[in-house]
């Protein structure tokens, strides 16, 4: 079993890479996604200024961050919530468990919640005897498999209609089915009653209102819509990163992220909640939850915001169109990355989460292209952010061999002499490099193994030069 993250990406990146049916079936799907995000970006007056706007209100969110919390957080609970504080995963869930012991609650049901994926709090609560359901389809079928969401907006989006059926057949008992709308109906039926016996809802946030304390979740399904309204408790756990200062800015902030991360003109289902249902002063709500608990997690977000320079890193809006555009990603897949939050911006705050020297790999799993920073619909610097953490992860522990080897070519680069005299034996290594190779003696086997090295000019330009400039001083 391999056992650091770095070997566990390398080792899964070569299998997934080398599987040409897993790599056509995820650029499938994401080419219909490019189709329906460009026509929508046209229908802005102006995409570019949008992405301008967006930018400049995370930026004043973040940076003004202690103020935002605090006013979300008095607005909260004057509309009838509970706020709770997290400092760490761990928490967080110590938080949740109490909640639900004291409620008596023996069985939860979910809407999509990737921080619950960060804390990993299905598996803390099913290890204390709770029934758990995710209610989003994706994740409802990638939990059946025992896996991970492949995409933090497309969870199932590796599997093909085949092999969500195996799995309906396999959990559920329900008849082999090749119609998409029959197999939603298979989970439909299942879900209903789970929404029905739930005693806890627990959901995310897509945003966080501080102007009124509300929160905001987008969805395409409606299940976080029953999910946080049917069961007599409700718990949304979001990041302290997802305040937005004003109610207005959700007018730009919907169907930007609707356009980018799913190429729709607005999701299906907007949900504002405010608070739980309401009794007396002349205000009876029959619908709703009984209790509304709201669990802001920093798990260490304000080690990130304590970086001026990589900062605009917890303007993300969980889009995914980083990861829909990612070469990486669409040949390596979601899965290989290990961690909650995959493609680059996953690469970027990954490290910052869970540790920089664990997590550098990430950083450098990348072609440095810039077209996540393209398609960032909040402007997030991404590319260059995995080259800061990049120079950030050899600062703090410089490899001896790596900077041993730049020392040595900063030597014969600086000795033109010593440089072009060393030139006919690289020309000899150059041609000999296939025989290394197959005796499994090539040093630079980590670069070459995959690529191929451009072929060294015979004779070079400087000989070539020496030639031409003899000729013209005869």
């Amino acid at each position: 079993m391999i056992a650091h993250p770095a070997a566990e990406f390398k080792e899964s990146a070569r299998s997934v890479a080398a599987d040409r049916r897993h790599r056509s079936l995820i650029q499938k799907a994401l080419g219909g996604y490019y189709t329906k995000r460009d026509e929508q970006i046209t229908k802005f007056k102006s995409w570019s200024h949008a992405r301008e706007a967006a930018s400049a209100i995370k930026w004043d969110a973040v940076n003004h961050l202690d103020k935002y919390l605090e006013q979300f957080a008095t607005r909260a609970e004057a509309n009838g919530a509970k706020v709770h504080w997290a400092s760490n995963g761990s928490e967080a869930r110590k938080i949740i468990l109490n909640i639900l012991h004291e409620e008596n609650v023996r069985r939860v049901i979910k809407s999509k919640c990737m921080t619950s994926e960060e804390i990993h709090l299905n598996e803390a609560m099913i290890e204390a005897g709770l029934e758990v359901v995710e209610s989003d389809l994706g994740e409802f079928i990638v939990q059946l498999r025992k896996e991970p969401p492949y995409h933090f907006v497309f969870p199932a989006m590796h599997l093909t209609r085949d092999e969500v059926s195996e799995v309906f057949e396999k959990n559920l008992g329900s008849q082999p089915s090749e119609s998409p709308e029959e197999l939603t109906m298979i989970a439909r039926g299942v879900m209903r009653k789970k929404y029905c016996e739930a005693d806890a809802g627990i959901s995310g946030a897509n945003f966080a209102i501080a102007e009124t304390g509300m929160i905001s979740i987008t969805e395409n399904e409606g299940n976080a819509r029953l999910t946080t309204s049917l069961p007599r408790i409700h718990i949304a756990l979001l990041g302290i990163e997802k305040i937005l200062p004003k109610l207005s800015d959700l007018a730009l902030f919907l169907p930007l992220l609707a356009t980018a991360g799913a190429g729709q003109p607005l999701t299906c289902y907007n949900s504002m909640i405010s608070g739980p249902q309401r009794k007396g002063g002349g205000v009876s709500e029959p619908d709703g939850p009984e209790h509304l608990h709201i669990i802001l997690l920093d798990n260490h977000r304000t080690r990130l915001l304590a970086d001026p320079e990589q900062r605009d890193a917890l303007h993300c809006i969980r889009c995914g169109a980083c990861l829909n555009v990612c070469p990486i990603f669409k040949n390596v897949g979601g899965h290989t990355y290990g961690t909650t939050y995959q493609g680059p911006i996953g690469s970027v705050i990954t490290p910052h989460f869970r540790g920089l020297q664990k997590w550098k790999h990430l950083s450098a799993a990348s072609s440095l292209c810039g077209a996540c920073t393209s398609a960032c619909p909040v402007k997030i610097d991404i590319h260059h952010h995995l080259l800061h953490n990049r120079r950030n992860a050899a600062r703090e522990k410089p490899l001896w061999w790596e900077r041993a080897a730049y020392l040595l070519f900063a030597f014969f680069a600086k000795n033109h002499r010593l440089y072009y005299a060393l030139l006919p034996i690289a020309r000899i290594g150059r041609r000999l490099q296939g025989l290394f190779r197959a005796l499994h003696l090539d040093p630079f086997f980590a670069w070459t193994g995959t690529r191929e090295l451009p072929p060294m000019t015979e004779p070079s330009f400087r000989e070539q030069w020496r030639k031409r400039k003899s000729v013209f001083t005869r």
